[in-house]
């Protein structure tokens, strides 16, 4: 069999009169040809559609959601997450971590009418970061000098051509703090607990295996 990251993206399917979607592979705001040529992902987009598709459908009774993801860009996920609660307020939607919700798959899957987990599966990492690459000593060491030219007081703050600076990183520090009280409020929101219970008990960035996860209130069943 080939391996997991080179089999195509499971398509949506219908069984009786549930719905079952698939929520693969990294996550990203729209569809990619990284879908045909690296394996399973999901645009957040496409995701979105299919469960107000599903819905709007007089002839589905119930979503399923088949979840095996990392997570991904927080870019579409608020969106999806709207979609997810409206159409948990019309119908049952039953995420399943099969085997994997981390990070923007559980933002998703904590606004599902019920969160089930595989045995060995995991759920978590609630948590936003930004990356900031400094490449000056190697350019340095290539004899490689970079100038930038620019209008905008910060249009180049943050460059990776110059260590951050405390401005820059404050600056950055401050999108990822908004970032994580939107996901945090949301998985607050659709577990029905308080905030302060998601950052301080829902594993604080970790994964969370599948019976800690229900005793925490992270999931519902195994």
């Amino acid at each position: 069999a080939p391996p997991e990251a080179a089999r195509p993206a499971p398509a949506s399917r219908q069984s009786g009169a549930i719905a079952i979607l698939p929520l693969h592979g990294p996550i990203f705001p729209r569809g990619s040809a990284f879908e045909e040529l690296f394996g399973p992902v999901t645009s957040a987009e496409r995701f979105a559609a299919q469960l107000r598709q599903a819905a709007n459908d007089p002839g589905i009774s119930a979503i399923v959601l088949d979840v095996h993801s990392p997570g991904g860009a927080v870019a579409g996920i608020p969106e999806a997450v709207a979609a997810m609660r409206d159409a948990a307020g019309r119908k049952p939607v039953v995420a399943a971590a099969n085997h994997m919700a981390a990070s923007a798959a559980y933002w998703l899957a904590s606004n599902a009418t019920e969160i089930l987990v595989s045995p060995a599966g995991e759920v978590g990492s609630i948590g936003v970061f930004a990356a900031h690459q400094d490449i000056s000593q190697a350019l340095e060491q290539a004899g490689i000098k970079v100038s930038l030219v620019s209008a905008g007081k910060y249009k180049t703050e943050g460059n990776p051509y110059t260590p951050l600076s405390d401005e820059a990183r404050a600056a950055l520090q401050a999108r990822v703090d908004e970032f994580y009280q939107m996901f945090t409020g949301d998985v607050a929101k659709g577990r029905g607990v308080a905030v302060d219970t998601v950052r301080g008990t829902f594993g604080e960035g970790r994964m969370v295996g599948a019976k800690q996860a229900v005793s925490l209130g992270m999931a519902d069943g195994v």
